[in-house]
């Protein structure tokens, strides 16, 4: 049984049917991004705490708040259900009293994407798909080519140049086919271009992780904000820290916030604090000018270590920011030397070793604690959303070659420096 009432446009007010299928808003040539509606009043009798807890943990735990009708339809690899890591030495390193850190790194493949890929793919095969596209630097589209795996569809993934062979060679694996393209540097997205056209010209179905080419995937990560008030006990973090690219994971947590505080099982929600690299910060502009959230100015030359939030334009912009302002949020830009600080602190305080895009996040904290404009005193939230294995090559270009030696112990001492 589906809960979905209808979806609408949150740009220009038109409403759809879920039986139409849309998957952007096709009013007045609007092309935005579409929002799906639930009946909360029928989730309430549904949804509670003596339910969820005998659950386990996972996206699909909580299937009467996406949209997919029937069960048989869910195409699984059994995602979600992450750990959130209350770290201790990582917070006594930077003076705080409560730090929780949401370990993505744990999905089938190895970032949050496949929350919103298992959504999505599901979704299509409800709809009869089975020709798959996205548009992505890589974790997006190596989840799509798994979940397209999983289901025997098949999947076109358009990624940047820029995008790290260890991030294409993997979806390579799954078997999509997978074109390079150039042209991000000038501002526009060329693999959003090719996408929107390939799809019209041969039927493909978009699913790229952002709103405006699928709203049915964009569900997909308000199940993180679900699990985090779950692992909580029920409670809700103070802030969050969110690293930003197109603005899904943002925008989609605070709808899982909200959602549960809709269905009363917390009360409050945390304040969300939107990080982007400084080569990359649309977003942040658009927060600090106040731009209006439908007509956010792109960035003209996208450029960081963390290439996965290199989004010329957010393309769930409007999303985020409304709900940075909603939350008494904020949003800040950080330097690529603090990512990779932040990066290197994750793995040596905590055991985590994520990507630059996956530390994000921690960066914005650490700024926000040297200007000190974040009270320690709060319980904070940060995530690390992608695998460090994703790009292991900004990894070895900052690390040392270790020695070789023979098995012997007086090299050992001289390699090391070890006393006798």
């Amino acid at each position: 049984m589906s809960y979905v009432t209808h979806l609408s446009c949150p740009k220009c007010g038109s409403k759809y049917e879920e039986s139409q299928n849309p998957l952007f808003c096709k009013t007045h040539e609007c092309n935005a991004r579409i929002d799906v509606h639930y009946d909360f009043e029928q989730l309430k009798e549904i949804i509670t705490k003596r339910e969820l807890i005998r659950r386990p943990l996972g996206v699909w735990s909580y299937s009467e708040l996406l949209p997919v009708k029937d069960q048989s339809n869910i195409i699984s690899l059994g995602e979600g259900g992450t750990p959130l890591l209350r770290s201790k030495r990582l917070a006594e390193h930077l003076g705080l009293r409560e730090l929780f850190i949401k370990d993505e790194t744990r999905n089938p493949t190895w970032s949050f994407k496949d929350r919103p890929m298992t959504v999505g793919v599901s979704k299509a095969k409800e709809h009869g798909a089975t020709t798959l596209a996205s548009a992505s630097s890589g974790n997006a589209a190596a989840a799509l080519a798994a979940y397209c795996a999983r289901a025997g569809f098949s999947c076109y993934c358009f990624v940047p140049d820029i995008a790290p062979m260890g991030k294409i060679a993997q979806l390579l694996l799954y078997g999509a086919k997978v074109v390079r393209l150039r042209g991000l540097h000038k501002g526009d997205d060329p693999t959003v271009k090719l996408l929107r056209e390939a799809c019209g010209t041969y039927g493909w179905t978009p699913c790229p992780s952002f709103g405006p080419f699928n709203p049915y995937q964009a569900e997909g990560p308000k199940t993180l904000a679900y699990e985090i008030i779950e692992q909580l006990d029920w409670n809700v973090p103070d802030i969050a820290y969110v690293q930003v690219g197109a603005g899904g994971l943002l925008g989609g947590q605070w709808r899982g916030f909200t959602d549960f505080e809709t269905l009363g099982l917390v009360k409050g929600h945390p304040r969300m604090l939107a990080v982007q690299a400084t080569g990359c910060a649309p977003l942040v502009q658009a927060y600090l000018t106040n731009q209006d959230p439908f007509k956010i100015v792109p960035c003209a030359s996208p450029h960081s270590v963390a290439e996965g939030l290199c989004d010329p334009l957010p393309w769930d912009g409007d999303l985020a920011l409304t709900a940075i302002r909603d939350s008494k949020g904020s949003a800040i830009a950080v330097e690529d030397d603090k990512i990779l600080y932040a990066q290197q602190l994750l793995a040596k305080y905590e055991g985590i070793f994520a990507e630059p895009s996956g530390v994000t996040g921690l960066a914005g904290l650490l700024v926000q604690l040297e200007l000190g404009t974040q009270d320690p005193s709060e319980c904070i939230l940060v995530e690390a959303t992608g695998s460090g294995l994703k790009d292991q090559d900004i990894v070895i270009q900052r690390v040392l070659t270790p020695p070789v030696i023979d098995p012997d112990l007086n090299q050992l001492r001289q390699a090391l420096g070890l006393e006798k």
